[in-house]
Order: C-alpha cells, then structure tokens, then sequence
C-alpha cells in the first residue's frame, strides 16, 4: 500500500517536472488598435453626387439626408436605421443611389466595430456585385479587409487582397506592410525596413523594440537557476518576492520532515515544491512574453495611426 503511494507521488512529481519543462515560445502576439478620431471622418468628402433639390423633397430623400446627419455626428445606431428607411423608400429603378445607401449602411456598421452586422450587410446587398466602376470601390475594399480580419475569416480576407492588388497594388502593399506590423512579423518588418528607401521609423520601430525587450530564456534560466529571480528581470518585485519565499518555505518544510522521518510527508511536499519550481519558471516566461507583448504594442500602435496604417485610416472618402 504504503509502495503504490510512493510510486503515485513519484509520477505525479514527474508529470509536474515535465509540464514544469515546457518552454514558452520567444515571440510576440500583440493586439494593436486604431485611435479613430471624429474628425478624421468629417474632413473627408464624400465619393457620390451630391443629392439634387428634387431628391431633397422626395420621401426618401428626406430620410437620407437625415441619416446623413446622424451619420456627421456619428451617431451610428440612428443612421443606420434611417438609412433603411430612405432605402425602403426609394423608387425600384434607381440602382445607383441604392448601391450608395447599402454602402453608408456598411460603413456605419464598420466604424461601430459591428464586423459581423456588416459582413452579413454587404452579402445581403447589391455591393457584392460592384466593380471599380463603383466611386467608393478602392474603400469597400479596405472596410471589407478588415472586417473580415476581425472576424477571423482569412479565405475571404485573402480573396478581397487579391482584388485589391489587381486594382489598387499601391494600397495592397500598404497593407501588407501594416499588417506585418499589427501581427508583430518582425522578420517581415525588417524586410521592408532594408528595402530600397525603407521609411525610417520602421528602423526605429524594430530598435526601440529590440533596445527594451526581455529574453523569454533568460527569464526562465534566472528562474531556474533561483525561484523569483527571473520575476526580478522583468520589474515583478513582488511577484519575485513570493516566489522566493514560496519556494523556500516549501524546500524547508520537506528538509524538516525527512529530517525527523516523515517521509510521505516529505514526498508530498517535495510534489508541491516541484509545482511551484517549474511553474514559476513557465511563469517566468509567460510574463517575459507579456511584457515584450506590451512594449511592442504601444510603438506599434503610435506608429500605425502616426502614419495611417490602419486599414480605416486609408480610407479616401466619407460619408
């Protein structure tokens, strides 16, 4: 009996050795956003003919231009539902005006961040349909790429690039390279850095970067090497301080049982002991990560809406 114990602790200690042992990936997954300002919106024209006096007058005319002013003040919920009924309202015929309801109706779903609503928006239209001929084509474009980025949909993603290289290979590129950045591809960044006249502040991306990040391998060696130490490296006073006490507090409760023959007990909280060890080195590693992670984020984000980066700050027209 006392034998089967033995050997269940011994395996569990080693399972924990094993899980303890795992090393965490030395690379970043960031999450960078835009900062979308109302103005960027409103300094923007429009890339449909205006509305005639006699549109103006018209049933849905009239709903039209006041959803567009909710749309100026980006009070989205409101425009949208307008923008339906003006739809509604127009005449069967008028194809082209249709087409640009459909698209305001996309766009505000876009700028409240509903990916979902407006993918499920342009499958429903008639926008599916449109060409280059179409004034708003190269920005449906843009607002369909990122939609379907959002909303985890790379086959779809992958096919509006493609359209996008075969029209607009200026804006594809721009993209490409945004979304090296956004992804924290720093073997693709550094690529466009070397190329000939690379912008500079990719340089002084990647340096600053490089200049400030922690070694996921050396926080985990310190750890190892004495528990809380790799928490210091990385600026977690505190969390080094527990894991340091932690960890001798439980190698001294196990020298004391052995030492007075209470070897089960001892083996048990060696077990613990071995959990806390080799978790706090994956702990070590994890938190390196993170920290790489949030240093990275902040110049990338400065740079990405620094130099419109982001797909809706390449955007030529608005509402």
């Amino acid at each position: 009996m006392m034998n089967n114990r033995v050997n269940c602790l011994f395996f569990c200690t080693l399972l924990l050795l094993h899980c303890g042992c795992y090393r965490v990936p030395d690379r970043i997954d960031p999450r960078v956003n835009y900062q979308l300002q109302d103005q960027h919106i409103r300094k923007l024209s429009s890339a449909f003919p205006p509305v005639s006096l006699e549109e103006k007058n018209s049933d849905w005319g009239r709903e039209y231009f006041i959803a567009h002013t909710f749309a100026d003040e980006l009070d989205l919920y409101r425009a949208i539902s307008t923008y339906k009924r003006a739809e509604i309202l127009l005449p069967p015929s008028d194809n082209a005006r249709k087409l640009e309801i459909q698209y305001a109706i996309l766009f505000c779903y876009f700028l409240g961040k509903k990916y979902d609503e407006a993918v499920e928006s342009f499958e429903k239209s008639a926008l599916s349909h449109v060409d280059k001929t179409f004034p708003a084509y190269q920005d449906l474009l843009l607002i369909l790429y990122e939609c379907y980025r959002e909303i985890d949909d790379p086959d779809k993603q992958e096919k509006i690039f493609e359209l996008l290289q075969k029209s607009y290979p200026e804006v594809a590129e721009k993209l490409k390279l945004s979304r090296a950045i956004r992804e924290g591809n720093l073997d693709e960044i550094e690529h466009f850095a070397s190329g000939f006249n690379g912008p500079s502040y990719l340089s002084e991306l990647l340096d600053n970067y490089y200049a400030k990040k922690k070694s996921v391998a050396s926080a985990q060696l310190l750890n190892a090497l004495l528990p809380g130490s790799g928490y210091l490296y990385i600026g977690q006073n505190k969390s080094a301080l527990t894991a340091f006490f932690l960890n001798g507090l439980f190698i001294a409760a196990a020298y004391e049982f052995f030492h007075h023959g209470h070897t089960v007990a001892g083996i048990i909280t060696i077990g613990f002991e071995t959990g806390w060890y080799f978790g706090g080195i994956y702990g070590a590693g994890e938190e390196a990560k993170y920290y790489n992670e949030r240093l990275y984020e902040k110049t990338a984000g400065t740079t990405l809406n620094e130099h419109h980066l982001f797909p809706v700050l390449m955007l030529g027209h608005s509402f």
